[in-house]
């Protein structure tokens, strides 16, 4: 069957590209995923804020590397792209993810979460906005993110990172206390060249 529009994005194209190190203010960045960070990531699992907005944890070490492994194969298989946000020592501060991901359309969603030392430190908004630069120069024309009607923490990020409030889907994802209502933002490319560099 011939589309009737051409790709947004060629697949194959983001397959191709290898992953970027993207640089954030004071030495951090958003680097790939490693084996080497399977312990960290366990620990970050196991903060009760994460596990709730993100309804899940993470059990092993060996558990955290499989996550690793499968977030990798996702990049090349151009289904999710997932970085590391890392402080300038190394030290992991967070995840930043581009999820759901439509060539056709050019449509990812933004999804992030940060340790709670990193937290009301601007390492989220940055993370957001590094993210979302480097989706909108190889060919994203939209970026969507969503987050429980309950997470005014998460509201302020999509809000810093220059994401527009667009409405509320009604009960629209679950959680382990049952289905939330979520906030839907979004960020076009043409009002992400508008912005200023930093969040």
């Amino acid at each position: 069957m011939a589309e009737l529009a051409p790709y947004t994005i060629t697949p194959g194209t983001l397959a191709e590209l290898a992953q970027p190190t993207l640089p954030l203010q004071d030495g951090a960045r958003l680097r790939p995923w490693s084996d080497a960070d399977a312990v960290a990531l366990q620990a970050a699992y196991a903060d009760p804020d994460i596990q709730r907005w993100h309804v899940r944890r993470v059990d092993s070490p060996d558990e955290a590397r499989g996550m690793i492994a499968g977030w990798q194969r996702a990049w090349a298989q151009e289904r999710r792209l997932e970085w590391a946000v890392a402080a300038a020592d190394g030290t992991l501060l967070g995840r930043l993810a581009l999820k759901d991901l439509e060539l056709f359309d050019g449509v990812a969603e933004v999804a992030y979460w940060t340790v709670p030392a990193a937290r009301g430190q601007g390492v989220a908004p940055q993370a957001v906005t590094a993210a979302s630069a480097w989706a909108f120069d190889v060919g994203f024309r939209r970026l969507e993110l969503e987050h429980s009607t309950l997470n005014p923490a998460s509201c302020r990020v999509a809000e810093k990172a220059g994401f527009t409030a667009e409405g509320t889907r009604r009960g629209a994802a679950r959680h382990a206390d049952g289905h939330h209502d979520m906030h839907v933002h979004a960020l076009l490319a043409d009002a992400a060249a508008a912005l200023p560099l930093e969040a």
